[in-house]
């Protein structure tokens, strides 16, 4: 009798079967694990596209800011660090004081000491604001310095106006309304002023229009005090309106004269840190 042959026989090499064998599973398995590592590996991206920064990296970057601004101002202040020591002493004293009348010292002890320091970084923050204020009080472009670091939504275009004097008008958009400042001598300003008031006038409708001149004349708002005067004005515009009213100065344009961005001793650097220890 004939025997029969067997239907099983092998594949041929290079058919679609032998490319889906064990091994070649196991390549793909491996090639997409891979793909997924990279892209596990990839740093986190913000909402505005850029990489975001861990918390311990920010605290790193605040507190080398602060360490360089306790270096420039001690510079010029020689006397904050007995000052800070004063505060810091005097407050955890008097809190001590209060734990031993109720016969627990030890359990304030941290409570003390936690707002020690915390009167002794107020106490910083005051002299290096004073301290950045005296160093820029008189210099071009020293508003346009206190107006740009302003806490809240403003909206500062500096050096809308100007002489060759280095003179200027910087114009604030915010809830008040149009705030147009001055800076520099008040015989040249003045004009200055009235010419980039009567300009916003005819596009800024209901919106009201203050003119302040930066000095320590009378009538005058003092730099140290400008950034106070500025956000104490009365909010006379909705968020609608202040939209409004942006879209409208944008449309107006009008050329921009060169202004000092950093009218402190010592560069860029110093004025930023010393903001951020003022904007605290």
């Amino acid at each position: 009798m004939a025997r029969s042959r067997p239907t099983d026989s092998p594949a041929p090499a290079g058919t679609g079967k032998a490319a889906t064998g064990p091994g070649s599973r196991f390549r793909r398995r491996g090639g997409s694990t891979g793909a997924t590592a990279s892209g596990r590996g990839a740093g986190k991206v913000g909402k505005d596209g850029r990489p975001k920064v861990g918390r311990l990296k920010k605290v790193g970057n605040q507190a080398r800011m602060i360490k360089q601004a306790y270096s420039l101002t001690r510079k010029n202040d020689p006397k904050l660090p007995w000052v800070m020591l004063i505060a810091f002493v005097a407050v955890a004293a008097v809190i001590e004081l209060i734990a031993i009348l109720f016969g627990a010292p030890f359990l304030f002890l941290p409570i003390a000491i936690l707002f020690g320091a915390l009167a002794a970084m107020i106490v910083f923050g005051r002299r290096a604001q004073g301290s950045a204020y005296r160093q820029v009080e008189g210099q071009p472009g020293a508003a346009a310095w206190v107006l740009e670091g302003m806490r809240g939504d403003w909206q500062v275009s500096s050096g809308v106006a100007g002489t060759t004097q280095l003179d200027a008008v910087h114009r604030v958009l915010g809830r008040p309304g149009v705030i147009l400042v001055g800076e520099g001598s008040p015989s040249r300003v003045r004009p200055l002023l009235a010419q980039e008031k009567k300009r916003i006038a005819r596009i800024a409708g209901d919106a009201p229009i203050y003119d302040l001149l930066v000095g320590d004349e009378e009538g005058q708002v003092p730099l140290r005090k400008l950034s106070a005067h500025v956000m104490k004005l009365p909010r006379n515009l909705s968020g609608g309106e202040l939209n409004a009213l942006r879209k409208r100065v944008a449309a107006l344009g009008g050329a921009r004269l060169p202004v000092p961005g950093g009218p402190m001793p010592g560069g860029r650097q110093m004025t930023v840190s010393q903001r951020q220890v003022r904007r605290r």
